[in-house]
């Protein structure tokens, strides 16, 4: 920029102030209102719904599932889907993130397009839609995903109305059990240190089964207190297994 185009910047950058509005009052008032909007939505939400409050903490359970709050769900469900990949985990929950913010406190210093009318700047326009658009994916994602204690798998075709129940039984002690911290069954659990159940009944036979979960390898947790105690969830626990074909 030349003298010339200097001076001339800063007589229009003169007229445009002088015809401007003061920072005060004007757009003082106008942030005072819409955050008083936005206070009052607020309080009537929690008059009308009130706050949500989960059971209280027990130290001594397993089977406690952490949630983000809403605004890292995006994260949570990046972490997620990146589980099965360790060597990629870290540089897509915690690089990418970083990097994203990086790039965006220096877009003052590497976007000098004198250009501000967002129709007329393609790129930039289909930068933001595209972030907006997976961040509100990946949100949407995360907040419905199930919990890592749960099974959701729908049971196998040619099943009788009574193996179904058991087969639900089963999942149901699967998940109480924790079996997803270290064994991945269907979409659920996580990839390791166990080996995956996805289908496991078509590489052993009940009595195999039975007999790993009474007598398991280190370091996975031993069955035979729950065989003792509550034979029937143990049997329900032994033929789910064995119907993961």
């Amino acid at each position: 920029m030349n003298q010339a185009q200097k001076e001339e910047y800063l007589r229009e950058y003169s007229i445009l102030k002088n015809q401007g509005k003061p920072f005060f009052p004007y757009a003082v008032a106008k942030d005072s209102i819409m955050a008083a909007i936005v206070l009052l939505v607020i309080m009537l939400l929690s008059l009308e719904f009130g706050a949500e409050l989960g059971p209280k903490v027990n130290p001594t359970t397993t089977t406690y599932v952490p949630r983000p709050d809403w605004y890292f769900f995006f994260l949570f469900e990046i972490l997620r889907v990146m589980r099965n990949v360790p060597k990629f985990t870290d540089m897509a929950t915690i690089g990418v993130p970083t990097l994203c913010m990086i790039m965006l406190f220096l877009l003052p210093f590497y976007d000098r397009s004198p250009e501000r009318l967002i129709t007329r700047r393609p790129v930039a326009l289909a930068s933001g839609l595209a972030t907006i658009v997976v961040i509100a994916f990946l949100t949407y994602s995360g907040a419905n995903t199930g919990s890592p204690n749960e099974v959701d798998l729908s049971p196998p075709s040619g099943l009788t109305a009574a193996q179904v129940q058991v087969f639900r039984a089963g999942e149901l002690v699967v998940g109480e059990s924790g079996c997803g911290a270290c064994h991945e069954i269907g979409d659920n659990g996580n990839n390791g240190p166990g080996p995956p159940l996805t289908h496991i009944g078509s590489k052993r036979l009940p009595g195999a089964i039975a007999a790993t979960l009474r007598n398991p390898t280190a370091p996975m947790p031993s069955f035979a207190n729950l065989a003792h105690q509550s034979p029937t969830k143990f049997r329900d626990l032994v033929e789910f297994l064995s119907m993961l074909q």
